[in-house]
Order: structure tokens, then C-alpha cells, then sequence
């Protein structure tokens, strides 16, 4: 009751006579807004518009935690933005935006910003160092690697495609070895090899979006190029393989057992894997002979002996196996074959022995030698002629020289008889051969005998035969012929029997049978054509069909006469065959002869020959030419068959059904009797050539067609050529002349020479009567071949007029123009020309459209009226003072050309034409700051020199170097808090430009006097940097607020500056979230002397709002002590005391001397008002005090909390019984600080139940402040005392150092 008696008196003072005024309004669509991220800075956003039903001037203004991304002119609501949006980064925020009419609170709305996506980021593969390793064996259509690339951008633009761009190494079969899925899959496209391709592969790899808008332009981003690399691993595949194709060696017979021949060497033949490969003889032509070892080594496992193998080779064939020591990837075993060749050479190990065999059937074992053998041979018989019946063979079965052996003949006989072979290797038939026939005589000796022996050539080792030879009496006399040749003659195809000689007789000097003689033909040339009386020798036909002097002319038989002892001689007899005319003259080959005519000669001579006998009549041949329709046109020479033609030849005069051939018939006889001949065809192909000339059917032609009408038959010319061939007679026209482009002249073919060309029009040329009214063409009519013969008629095309052209816009007219700003010009700046070629054409200029840009962006109509168009093409300024480079940078006058005569049904328009006028910048913006909302705040004890303390943002709506902007300070005062100014030279700024925002840092440059309290008042001057204009600029002030030492606050901690250190993001996090403050630690350090506390360690701190106030120790505790959650974390953190710095103890005179005054007038004021109430209230005044004084007797102070120190009433140090709690107040506002002798205690004075932080250790919960809402009901003082004092008697383990005895709760008064 008291308070609202209260308010009723207070209340009239506050109320002020006012007018009424209504706030404004914000437009109805002034909550969202849609923008493009890409949208440039600078560029104007969107427009604050507001209502105002006063009429009153507006200012517009834009706040809230992203007011940084605009500009707002806050006169005329236009939004520009200022810092570049990312869709990516945040899609929508929240803005406040505010309109103020000078009268009312200012009116504010939140609007939602969404930010629209482009396509401005490019595919980002997620890792760039790819690398995998792929089996060869892996199928075609596996999955080797997957990459992944992510677009942050939305839509199309985000959809990310892979494309593989190289392939290392680049060949025709890697190049479409891999492709690449749409999920970034790659699959293999082929199969591998890592030994017979490339076991390894670098794909080059891109990814790209599916497009976007960016710009205005629809945009492919694409990612830098990522490589991943493909190690082909080798898998156990292949067999293994022999480093040589061919082995072989040798080895002698008698080697030791264990001696190396030949070592065999296999490699696995997967390169990558080199398995261990065993090797074995799995075949052998000597089983026992050889072996291997595991190194491949073949060595001697049995003795040898080179007489075993065959004779001609001597070679021992070894199949080796090498085998891999794994199986395969079938399981299968991994293994090669090859044969091995080996060579076992001879020794000497045997003497040359003879044996009576015949070769090659001889066994030559060693039982089978003899010693002694027979032979048979006639008295006289001839040198060099072996005895009979001797079967003698000696045989050495070593191997080359070891095997070549000499025989020699001794003996009583030896000079009568030789020995053949006299060398010889191996084995040898021996015979012993008549040496000297006279010694050879029956009667004188009727049996001999030789001793053969065979010596070793490198031995000398020898073998001994002895050979009996028995003589035989012979037929001492031959038959014997007069003559050693005869020559005899016969007619050639003469009848069987005739008898070619019965003068042929041999003698023989023997009687008896002896002398009886026998004739015969021997076998030879001519023996199967003669035969011969074998008793009375006459030589006779055998055959005469065959005698055929063409086939052989001359016979050498050999006759033979034989005695009845088998003795015979012989003679040659030489037979020659006499010609008779049986052959008709042969004509070689055929005759075609292709000549062209009127040029062309026929020059053939006809190749004949007669088989009979060369030199006679019978072989002399005669060449004549049979009478025929053209044989009048050629001559032929009798002897030599040159076959010529009389004169030029002409195809058009040969009957066309012949197709110009000829057929000479020549005939060819011999001289012989009686006289064969034989007859042949001369076929003469007279060729056509181009001789004649097509011909018009007329030399000229005139033909009419109307304008405007394409495709059209214009007219048809004819020609005719004579030539008889269709390729010379054909023919083909072709136009040329002026215009001839226009037409096309389709030709066709009648026949037998004749051909007409049809003149069209081209289906998409109509012809213009304005541009040519009359053509004048040549028509060609050529045959096609090299003679290149053509005629020429002349084709006049007159064309009809219409009326029918459109006007055209001079180009040179709309050229480019520039004209300046700010009324710079007047009049006319540009004439735009037209012409029409019609000449009754009335030309006039239209403007279509005005287009206004700035930076390439439409800004509407902004510049419709600056210029205008007149009827004959004059451009003039329409609004000079209105031209503005600021709002519009390039004019685009868009006109055309009209035609007012063009007739019905034609285009009477010329095409549009754009005039640009590009408007020249001037000097006319002066630089401007950018709001900055910013506080700068300066901590001297943290701040250094060439440390940045403040910046400025600035524009220029001008252009290039009228837009560029300088910085300078221009002064720097430091404002104490006293109002002393003083000027300070602490401080330079240096310019740096972002997307055309010129920014200016201010950069501190001495050190600053941390003792000083007060501002510093920086003046910033921007200027731009005009060529011509004058120089314009613009100056700001900034305020840099400093935080003395006086605003350092010291936290003291129970664990040491390491732990502290280790915590100090913690603790910073915890006071930011209790105090909404920048918090600046100073500096962490260990205390050195132990005091009542249990702190270890401090750290000093500010804590600075961004306005750049800073709080106060008070404050700081208070804000602690609101906030339970960042307090609870802070104790865990090892916070016990809350304290300011040493420092600061010099101003607390000052501060308690304020402090006291302020709560002498609290306790004035609260006296008058307890005094109102009291009076107000007696009734209730003394049931309250009933309360109270039943509160303090049930009240008592816990012996924990006794000291013997003084009390002090209204503090929490400690109470006593009876103690005047006056008021819930710090004991800073009582004055009281006097009475504590140490800084403990100070903290304690400070440390009341709601704020205190000295507690056990164990204690988890803390006291909560007594709720004061306006809305509870106030508590009875008894009842919210008992249950305190109940709970403290309970004996519970929370305890409190202190309590606040809220008995004397004065909530009512």
C-alpha cells in the first residue's frame, strides 16, 4: 500500500504535455528478402521503404550481429552490399531494420536475408595422393579405386561428374583400359598383364559439376587434376621359362663319374613374383648316363662310352623339367620343358681290326675279326680292277682321327696286287685291286697271296689279314671295228625297216666260240629309234613316227660287238635326219592394237616362225594382207610382217556399230613344196579422241524473270557435239559472269550427242531489282577431257523490278560515343544514317529502347531522358545536368530505320541497331567512411607497438583513379577523463584494398602510458586522387577507448600458474559466459608467500564490454555470482578468491569516500520512506516487530563462525547473538573496508552467502539468492527463519562460513 501511495504522488511529476505523433511503418514486404550469393559489393541489394503518416524526413538504418553485409543510405533507404555473401557459409540470417521520423522511438523489423546459391565452388576431391594395387587377374568390370569429390554448391551445381583425362603410360591400349563411374568408380575396362603390359598405370583424374548460374552466365566448375596410381600385382600365372632356347655340350667318354657338363638355367616367368624353380631329367636317350642338380647343373652319374651311341651323331638327348616350387593359381603345378643336347666325344681307346662281312651288314663285335681271307681274279686282268669274291672290311670304332687308320699290302705278291682304300676312318670295305696285270698270269702262277694291314693314324696300333687270291684263265682277244665313227644319213619320217647301213663289220682275232660275234645297240640317245641284226650288224628303222628332225636333227648310237667270251668292243655310229617341208609357218600370240585416230599410227609387226629346217624354202616365210572393207588403209611388208597404216586414221568415217575396231586378216605362208601358210586376225581399236566441238543450238539467248521469286526455270539452252564416244561426245555446261552465283545451269543428256542445259534459279536466291537489274552470262559447253574443247553462247537474264528492300543503319554511324556527366555537354552528340537502295524509299529514324547499365548490370530508367533521337537521325541531349556516371555508366540507344514507301507484303524495318554512349566519368563523389558499429578498444598494458588498434572502411563512387582513396591521420588528441585534451603522435594508418573497398589499419607505433585514463580521439582523412578534377575528401573521427589499470582484476587460485595455464581457455570460457565480457588475461604467476587462503597462484585480467567499458571488481563478483553454472565451474577449476590488483589499493580512498556518501543519501532516503510506512502502518509495523525479535532468539550463531574480533552489524564476517543485520548489503557500501587488517579479510568483507567462494572443498551446492519477484507473495519473516534455523541445527554436512539473517526482511516497506 505504501508503494502505490507512493507512485501516486511521483507519477504527475514524470508526465509531460505532448502533441501526438505517429511513429512510421514498415512496407509490408519489408520481412524477406532473396539474394544471389555472387551478387557484387557495392551493388545495390534492395530498398528500406517506409511510411509516414506525419510526412515527416525518414532515416533508415540496419543493425543486428549481420548488419555488417550492408550499407544503408539512411536518407533514401537504398541497401548496398558491403561484404560478400557465401551460400555456403550461411544460407539465411536475420537483420533488424529500423525507420526513425526524429519524433518517435525508433520503429524496427526484423527481415529474414536468404541467400540464393551459385555456382561458385568447384568440385574438391576429398584426397589427392590416390594410390591402390590391383591383382592382373582381376576381371574385367571390377572395381579398382573409388575417389570421391564434393561440390558444396546446391542443385546442378553440387552434382559432381568424374572424368578420367590421361592414362600413363599413353598407348592404344591403356587409353581404354579404365572408365569411370558417375559415383567416382573405376572400373577396369580390359584385361592385365603385368608381364606383357604395364605393371603400372597413372590415371590423371578430374571432376566437374553439372553446371551452374555464376554471373549471370551458366558456368562448369571443375577440380584440379588428382593422379592415382595403379600397381599391377603379378600373380603366379605363367610357367617358368628357359633364359636359352638351345642347350648343348660335350663331354669326353672317359670323364669321371660327378664331372659338371652343362648347366641348364630357368626363371619364373610371373617377373614379379621369381618363385624358386627345382629342375629334373624327366626323359633321356641314356637313362643312367646323367643327372641334375637343384642348380641346374648336369653332371656325369655312370660311366661312358661314345661306341655305344650311333655313329653318325655320337649325341646323348636329355628332356630337363624345371618346376616352380608353388603351384600355380589353378593349383596345378608350374612347369617347362627342354631338350638338352650333349655330345660325348671319343677317345682311342681301340685298334683298326678286319672283319669278312659286307657293309652295311656288318656285326663288329669283337669275336667276329678274322685274319684270313680268299679272292678270285682272270690272268691279265687290268690295273685297278679288285679281285672277286673278296668281302674284307676294317672297322676302328673311334670317333675321327682316334678312328682313322692307314692299309698297306706287304707279301711275296705285293708288287703285283695294291690296296683300296689306302686311308680310311671308321669302317671301310677293303680291296686289294690288280696292280700289275702282267704279273697277274695264269700261266705262270696259279695262286698269290698278300698280307693287308691297318695301322692306327694316331696309335700306331695295327691289325694283319693275310689274302689268298686264286687266278682264273680269261678270253685273251677283243672284237675289233674298222672305224672309231661312222656317219650315216636317213630322211626324217622314214617307214619302220628302212635300212640306214648293212656296211658295219667287226673282227676278232679268237677262234671257236671265242671269235663268234655278237651285235648290239647300246643303251643311249636314239637307241629306241634304230635297232640292229644281232648276227649280220645292219642298222634299220625302228620307229620311223618318231624320226622328227624339228625335235633332233643329229642321233649318236653306239654299237657294240661282243666275242663268245664276253669280250666286246664298240664304235659311234653319227646319224643325221634329212628335212622334209612338214610344218606350216606358227604365228605367235594375238593381235589388239589401240591407236588413236587422225594422230595415231599402227605400227605392229606380226611375229612368225616355221620349224622346219633354218636356211631352206621349207623355213622361208611370206607375209600378205587379205582383202577387207578398210584393208585399202594399211600395208604389210612381205618378208618382215610390219603391218602399217597407209594414212590418218578417222573414227567418225568407221561404221559406229564396229565401235571403231578393224579386223585385218594376215596370212603367212612358207616357200616350201608343197607351200603351208597360216592365217591371223589383226585386230586395229581406232580410239575417239575429242576432235570436234560441241555447237549451240543459237549464239545467244535472252531470257526474263521478276524479282523476288526464287527458284524458278529461267530459260534452256541446247548443244551437239560429232564425236562417237559418249566420254568425248558428252557434254557439260558451266556459267560464268556477273552474278553467275545466283544460277544454276542443270544439264542432261538426249542422245547421240545431243544435250540441254536448264538455267534455275537457286531455291534460296530471289535477285533484286536495286542491285542488279540486267545479267550478263556466258554459257560454256565443253566436253570433260584434257583437250578441254568448248563453245560459248551469250545469256542475257533481264530482271524485272519490285519494290522490295528494307532499309539498312550505316554500322560507322553507331559507333561508340562518349559524352561526360553533370551537364559537361549540350546539343547534338551523334547523327545515326540509313540508306535504301530502293529510289522511292522515305527514310526515317525510330528509338526503340533506352538501355541503362553500370558495371555490366540493367539499372532500369534511370537514364531514359538523357538523350533523344530525331527523324533524320540526330542524337541530342535531352538532360545534360541529369547525366550521372554514378547511376549509369554506358547508354545504349536502340533504333531503327523505317521505310515509308516499301510495299504491300515487304519488310519495310530495317534491323535494330544499338548506339552505345558511354558516359565519362568526373570527379563529382567525394570519398565516404562506411558505418562501422565497431567499438575500438585499447589495452595499454597489452598493446605494442606495430599492432593494429583500429580501422576505417571507405568508398568512392567515382571511377579508376577518381575512385581511388588515400588515408592519412590528420591528428590524434588523448581526452582524459577530465576533459584534458592533448595531442599525441602514437599512431599511423596504412591502406589496403578488398573487392574495391578501400580499408585504412590503424597501427599503434610507441608504446602507450597504461596509467592514463581517458580516449583517444583519432581524425581520419580520406581524399581520392582525380587526374584533372579537384581533389575531394572527407574526414571521420574515431574514439579508442583505453582500459587503465585501475579495471585489472586479480582471480586467485589454489592450484599453481601451470595448472592455471593448462585451464586458461576453461576459466576464460566460464568468466565470458558470467560476465558477456572480452576477457584479456595480463599475466598468470605463483604467489610466494602463503597467507590465511589457500591460493597458490593468480591471474590478472580485464574484462571489456565492446562499448569499451570495462568491468569493476564489484561488478565482476556480482556478474560471478548470477551466474551459478560458470561459478560452479569455476570453483572446479581452483577459483578462491576474487580480488583486484595491488595496484588498485592507492584509488580505494577515493572510491570508499564515493562509496560512503552514496549510501549516507541511501540511508536518508530509506529513513524517510521505513518513517512513512511506520506511520502508515502502525498495526503491522508491530507485529513485524514481534517477528523479528522471535527471530533473533531463534537465530543463533554457530560456533563456527565465532571469532574474537568485533562484530559488525550488517556484515557476514560473522554474527552474534542479537546482531542488527540492518541491511543485505556489501559491506563496501557500509565503509567498513577500515576495519580488516588483511587482504583476506577484505575478501571476506566482500564475500556475502550469495557472492562468497571460500568453502570446503567437499561442498557441491551453494546458497540461493531469496527470491524477490513482484509476484510471489511475501514470506512470513518467522516462517522463512525457522527452517533455516532448523537446517543448521540438523547437523548436516553443508556449511556455510556465513549466512544472511533474513529476519529483518523490510520486502514490505
Amino acid at each position: 500500500m505504501a508503494w502505490l501511495w507512493l507512485l501516486c504522488v511521483l507519477l504527475p511529476a514524470f508526465m509531460v504535455p505532448a502533441t501526438a505523433n505517429i511513429p512510421p511503418s514498415f512496407e509490408s514486404n519489408m520481412s524477406l528478402v532473396i539474394l544471389p550469393e555472387d551478387l557484387p559489393v557495392g551493388a545495390v541489394a534492395f530498398w528500406l521503404m517506409a511510411r509516414d503518416p506525419d510526412k515527416d524526413p525518414l532515416a533508415y538504418g540496419i543493425s543486428g550481429p549481420y548488419a555488417y553485409f550492408f550499407s544503408v543510405n539512411t536518407s533514401t533507404g537504398e541497401v548496398k552490399l558491403a561484404s560478400p555473401l557465401d551460400y555456403e557459409t550461411l544460407r539465411a540470417f536475420q537483420i533488424t531494420i529500423s525507420v526513425h521520423d526524429g519524433h518517435n522511438n525508433p520503429v524496427q523489423k526484423e527481415m529474414q536475408v536468404i541467400v540464393q546459391d551459385r555456382n561458385d565452388n568447384a568440385p574438391v576431391f576429398q584426397n589427392t595422393g590416390f594410390s591402390t594395387n590391383i591383382s592382373e587377374t582381376l576381371p574385367v568390370g571390377s572395381v579398382v579405386f573409388t575417389v570421391l569429390a564434393e561440390d558444396k554448391d546446391s542443385g546442378s551445381a553440387g552434382v559432381v561428374r568424374y572424368f578420367i583425362e590421361k592414362v600413363i603410360p599413353s598407348t592404344d591400349d591403356s587409353q581404354s583400359l579404365f572408365y569411370i563411374l558417375e559415383n567416382g568408380s573405376i572400373v577396369l575396362n580390359g584385361s592385365l598383364s603385368y608381364n606383357n603390359k604395364s605393371a603400372f598405370y597413372q590415371l590423371e583424374l578430374k571432376a566437374c559439376d553439372s553446371g551452374g548460374m555464376l554471373h549471370d552466365e551458366f558456368v562448369i566448375q571443375c577440380s584440379q587434376p588428382v593422379f592415382l596410381s595403379i600397381s599391377v600385382v603379378d600373380e603366379p600365372d605363367l610357367d617358368p621359362q628357359f633364359v636359352r632356347e638351345f642347350y648343348s655340350a660335350s663331354v669326353a667318354e672317359d670323364a669321371a663319374v660327378g664331372t659338371s657338363v652343362l648347366k641348364v638355367e630357368a626363371v619364373d616367368g610371373d617377373k614379379g613374383i621369381n618363385d624358386v624353380v627345382t629342375y629334373r631329367i624327366s626323359n633321356s636317350t641314356r637313362p643312367t648316363w646323367f643327372d641334375i642338380g637343384n642348380d641346374g647343373v648336369i653332371f656325369v652319374s655312370a660311366p661312358l662310352d661314345r661306341e655305344q651311341l650311333p655313329k653318325d651323331a655320337g649325341e646323348v638327348q636329355l628332356q630337363v623339367t624345371a618346376t616352380e616350387q608353388n603351384p600355380n593359381i589353378y593349383g596345378d603345378e608350374a612347369k617347362t620343358s627342354i631338350w638338352v643336347t650333349i655330345r660325348v666325344t671319343d677317345v682311342n681307346d681301340h685298334k683298326p681290326e678286319f672283319y669278312n662281312c659286307t657293309l652295311p651288314d656288318c656285326s663288329f663285335g669283337p669275336e667276329e675279326a678274322q685274319v684270313n681271307f680268299t679272292g678270285y681274279v682272270d690272268e691279265h686282268t687290268s690295273a685297278r680292277i679288285p679281285i672277286d669274291d673278296l668281302t674284307m672290311v676294317a672297322y676302328d670304332p673311334d670317333q675321327g682321327d682316334n678312328g682313322t687308320f692307314l692299309l698297306s699290302l706287304g707279301g711275296t705278291d705285293s708288287a703285283a696286287f695294291s690296296v683300296s682304300p689306302e686311308r680310311a676312318a671308321g669302317s671301310a670295305s677293303v680291296q686289294v685291286v690288280v696292280r700289275n696285270s702282267d704279273l697277274v698270269d695264269y700261266e705262270k702262277k696259279e695262286t698269290m697271296e698278300v698280307e693287308v694291314m691297318a695301322t692306327d693314324w694316331v696309335s700306331g696300333n695295327f691289325s694283319v689279314a693275310v689274302v689268298t687270291i686264286h687266278l682264273r684263265d680269261i678270253n685273251d682277244h677283243r672284237p675289233v671295228f674298222s672305224q672309231s665313227l661312222y656317219e650315216l644319213t636317213v630322211p626324217e619320217h622314214s617307214p619302220t625297216g628302212f635300212v640306214v647301213t648293212d656296211q658295219i663289220k667287226a673282227t676278232d682275232l679268237d677262234k671257236g666260240e671265242w671269235g663268234r660275234i655278237t651285235y648290239s645297240l647300246l643303251p643311249g640317245n636314239g637307241a629306241e629309234l634304230f635297232e640292229v641284226d644281232p648276227d649280220s650288224g645292219n642298222v634299220t628303222v625302228k620307229n620311223g613316227t618318231l624320226l622328227d628332225r624339228e625335235k633332233q636333227a643329229v642321233y649318236f648310237v653306239t654299237l657294240q660287238a661282243t666275242d663268245g667270251g664276253g669280250q666286246s668292243s664298240t664304235t659311234m655310229l653319227q646319224i643325221t635326219l634329212l628335212d622334209i617341208n612338214d610344218h606350216a609357218p606358227v604365228v605367235r600370240g594375238s593381235y589388239n592394237v589401240f591407236v588413236q585416230e587422225e594422230e595415231g599410227d599402227v605400227s605392229v609387226t606380226i611375229q612368225a616362225y616355221d620349224d622346219d629346217e633354218p636356211g631352206t624354202n621349207n623355213s622361208r616365210l611370206l607375209f600378205s594382207l587379205l582383202p577387207g572393207p578398210y584393208s585399202h588403209n594399211f600395208s604389210i611388208d612381205p618378208d618382215t610382217g610390219l603391218l602399217q597404216n597407209v594414212g590418218p586414221l578417222d573414227r567418225e568415217a568407221i561404221d559406229p556399230a564396229l565401235e571403231g575396231r578393224i579386223v585385218l586378216t594376215v596370212r603367212v605362208s612358207d616357200c616350201g613344196e608343197p607351200s603351208l601358210s597360216t592365217e591371223v586376225n589383226v585386230t586395229i581399236t581406232v580410239e575417239d579422241i575429242n576432235d570436234n566441238l560441241p555447237v549451240f543450238s543459237q549464239p545467244s539467248y535472252e531470257f526474263f524473270v521478276k524479282e523476288r521469286d526464287p527458284g524458278v526455270l529461267v530459260g534452256t539452252v541446247k548443244a551437239w557435239d560429232a564425236d562417237q564416244t559418249e566420254a568425248n561426245n558428252r557434254i557439260s555446261f558451266s556459267l560464268s559472269g556477273t552474278g553467275a552465283s545466283n544460277f544454276i545451269l542443270r544439264g542432261s543428256v538426249l542422245g547421240q550427242g545431243w544435250a540441254e542445259g536448264h538455267l534455275w534459279l537457286l531455291p534460296d536466291v530471289s535477285l533484286d531489282y536495286e542491285t542488279q537489274n540486267l545479267f550478263s552470262l556466258n554459257v560454256s559447253a565443253e566436253n570433260p577431257g584434257p583437250q578441254g574443247l568448248e563453245s560459248v553462247a551469250n545469256i542475257t537474264v533481264v530482271v524485272l523490278d519490285v519494290n522490295d528492300e528494307p532499309p539498312t543503319l550505316d554500322a560507322d554511324s553507331l559507333r561508340r560515343i562518349s559524352v561526360a556527366e553533370n551537364g559537361s555537354q549540350h546539343g547534338q552528340v551523334a547523327r545515326v544514317v540509313a540508306w535504301d537502295p530502293d529510289t522511292t524509299a522515305q527514310l526515317t529514324i525510330e528509338l526503340l529502347d533506352v538501355i541503362c547499365t553500370k558495371a555490366g548490370i540493367d539499372v532500369g530508367s534511370v537514364c531514359h531522358g538523357w538523350f533523344s533521337v530525331a527523324a533524320n537521325g540526330s542524337v541530342y541531349i535531352s538532360e545534360s545536368e541529369a547525366i550521372d556516371y554514378e547511376a549509369c555508366h554506358l547508354v545504349t540507344l536502340v533504333v531503327r530505320a523505317h521505310d515509308l514507301a516499301t510495299d504491300d507484303g515487304f519488310e519495310a524495318y530495317s534491323s535494330n541497331g544499338s548506339l552505345p554512349i558511354a558516359i565519362v566519368d568526373k570527379n563529382d563523389n567525394a570519398p565516404y567512411f562506411l558505418p562501422n558499429n565497431q567499438t575500438f578498444v585499447i589495452i595499454p598494458e597489452l598493446v605494442f607497438p606495430n599492432q593494429p588498434v583500429a580501422s576505417v572502411q571507405a568508398r568512392d563512387e567515382d571511377s579508376e583513379d577518381n575512385g581511388s582513396i588515400q588515408f592519412s591521420i590528420l591528428k590524434a588528441d588523448f581526452v582524459s577523463k577530465d576533459g584534458t585534451t592533448n595531442p599525441v603522435q602514437a599512431f599511423q594508418i596504412i591502406r589496403s584494398v578488398e573487392a574495391g573497398l578501400f580499408i585504412g589499419t590503424i597501427y599503434l607505433v610507441t608504446n602507450l602510458d597504461s596509467t592514463l585514463q581517458g580516449t583517444y580521439q583519432v581524425t581520419v582523412q580520406a581524399r581520392d586522387e582525380p587526374d584533372i578534377d579537384p581533389v575531394l575528401e572527407t574526414q571521420t573521427t574515431l574514439n579508442l577507448f583505453t582500459v587503465d589499470q585501475s579495471y585489472r582484476v586479480r582471480l586467485q587460485f589454489s592450484t599453481d600458474r601451470v595448472d592455471v595455464g593448462a585451464n586458461v581457455e576453461e576459466i576464460k570460457a566460464a568468466l565470458i559466459q558470467a560476465t558477456r565480457t572480452s576477457v584479456y588475461v595480463v599475466t598468470i604467476q605463483n604467489i610466494d608467500t602463503m597467507a590465511r587462503a589457500r591460493a597458490h597462484s593468480y591471474l590478472d585480467a580485464y574484462f571489456v564490454f565492446p562499448n569499451g567499458s570495462a568491468l569493476t571488481l564489484t561488478e565482476l563478483n556480482t556478474m560471478i555470482r548470477k551466474d551459478q553454472e560458470a561459478l560452479r565451474q569455476l570453483l572446479q577449476l581452483g577459483l578462491v578468491v576474487v580480488s583486484s590488483q595491488e595496484s588498485q589499493e592507492s584509488d580505494q580512498p577515493k572510491l570508499l569516500t564515493s562509496v560512503i556518501i552514496g549510501l549516507v543519501v541511501a540511508l536518508l532516503l530509506v529513513l524517510v520512506i521505513m518513517t512513512t510506512a511506520l506511520l502508515c502502518v502502525r498495526k503491522s509495523y508491530h507485529r513485524k516487530l514481534r517477528a523479528m525479535k522471535a527471530g533473533k532468539e531463534a537465530r543463533k550463531t554457530p560456533t563456527e563462525a565465532a571469532t574474537s574480533a568485533a562484530a559488525i552489524p550488517g556484515t557476514n564476517v560473522y554474527n552474534t547473538e542479537r546482531a542488527n543485520p540492518v541491511l543485505d548489503l556489501s559491506t563496501k557500501d557500509l565503509g567498513l573496508e577500515y576495519l580488516s587488517s588483511s587482504d583476506l579479510d577484505y575478501d571476506s568483507l566482500n564475500s556475502l552467502d550469495e557472492n562468497s567462494v571460500d568453502v570446503e572443498t567437499d561442498s557441491k551446492e551453494f546458497k540461493k539468492s531469496l527470491p524477490h519477484a513482484a509476484h510471489e507473495p511475501d514470506p512470513e519473516p518467522l516462517t522463512a527463519v525457522l527452517p533455516g534455523r532448523m537446517a543448521g541445527a540438523s547437523g548436516q554436512q553443508q556449511r556455510d562460513v556465513s549466512f544472511t539473517n533474513p529476519g529483518l526482511d523490510t520486502t514490505d516497506l
